[in-house]
């Protein structure tokens, strides 16, 4: 049904494009505020305190874009991989990759220089990543085992094997919690503006969007990933090798997860943890259709998710009604 859904939207003119997720957000809306209703919120009230709690101060703006970061790079990957048909349901497990691989960096490269500290974190969690996507593409291209079981599976898969490195070999020293041992300031990403915890991570992100785009639109590789996505059948008669082509897009969908996983480590929390992410693996299925499969429309998705997620918590607070009401949004 997704792959049919892909090639409908395919030959929809741009306008339509653009209007049909504009219009599912106003649905959205439409439909969220019966339970605020129900739970006795003022409905203006509540949604005037949403918006001021993304975007009415400086703080509020900033910290969106902090939420927006992890949401973008998850929501790059699901796309991407659902361009060539490759349905990837493994952000989460991927992110959890590039967590483990950064803190490894982060934990145990004290022999590195300082300025190389980073860039490690960086490459080590998009291979991790990549490498976590790569095994359901190859379970697919060479044994035709379905990719959506195997995708999801491997999510809970990396979760036992976080576990283990928690309560094992990774545990901080004396702790009876699973978490690592912090990770070292030379890992920790640059913040972008004083008085906040805007952090590098959005910079990678925003850049992440552009390369995918140019990927799509100004390069082979992205013309044989549409070309295996719209019909995989037709691409091979006509000497596109689809195979490698799967994989390859496998290797930077779990890449740009592993990403987010980086930025939760060097940025948000500097240590790993069970609960580092709440989520974001399996929002960014949600950004990625919501966004059409498309890198700025991902990124829009994504902002739109951050501002409902962080704005929630004052419409709670201002208006009276529960903070999970998020949730049903």
């Amino acid at each position: 049904m997704v792959g049919l859904s892909i090639v409908r939207r395919q030959t929809l003119p741009p306008w339509a494009e653009i209007l049909l997720p504009v219009a599912a957000i106003f649905a959205t809306l439409i439909i969220g505020a019966l339970p605020i209703v129900l739970a006795g919120g003022n409905l203006f009230k509540a949604y005037s305190s949403l918006v001021y709690g993304a975007l009415g101060t400086r703080f509020n703006l900033l910290e969106t874009l902090v939420k927006a970061s992890p949401l973008i790079l998850t929501g790059l990957a699901v796309s991407f991989a659902f361009r060539a048909r490759f349905w990837n349901i493994g952000a989460e497990g991927q992110l959890f990759a590039g967590a483990i691989a950064a803190t490894a960096v982060g934990v145990y490269g004290t022999a590195l220089p300082s300025w190389l500290v980073i860039p490690a974190c960086i490459v080590s969690g998009f291979i991790a990543g990549g490498l976590w996507a790569v095994l359901p593409a190859f379970l697919k291209t060479k044994l035709k085992v379905d990719d959506v079981v195997t995708t999801l599976l491997l999510n809970y898969v990396m979760i036992h094997v976080m576990g283990f490195l928690l309560y094992g070999p990774m545990q901080a020293a004396g702790s009876s919690w699973p978490r690592s041992e912090p990770i070292m300031d030379a890992a920790h990403y640059p913040i972008l503006l004083p008085r906040s915890r805007l952090h590098l991570g959005l910079v990678i992100a925003i850049v992440m969007v552009l390369a995918i785009w140019f990927i799509n639109a100004r390069t082979v590789f992205g013309y044989r990933s549409k070309c295996v996505g719209v019909n995989i059948n037709a691409a091979h008669f006509s000497g596109v090798n689809t195979d490698m082509t799967i994989l390859k897009t496998a290797l930077i969908s779990g890449g740009l997860a592993g990403l987010a996983g980086v930025g939760e480590v060097c940025a948000i929390h500097y240590h790993l943890l069970m609960d580092i992410s709440p989520g974001y693996g399996y929002t960014g299925i949600v950004i990625a259709m919501l966004g059409n499969l498309h890198p700025v429309g991902v990124a829009l998705s994504a902002f739109f998710f951050s501002c409902i997620s962080i704005g929630s918590q004052t419409m709670s607070r201002m208006a009276g009604i529960p903070v999970y009401i998020e949730g049903v949004i």
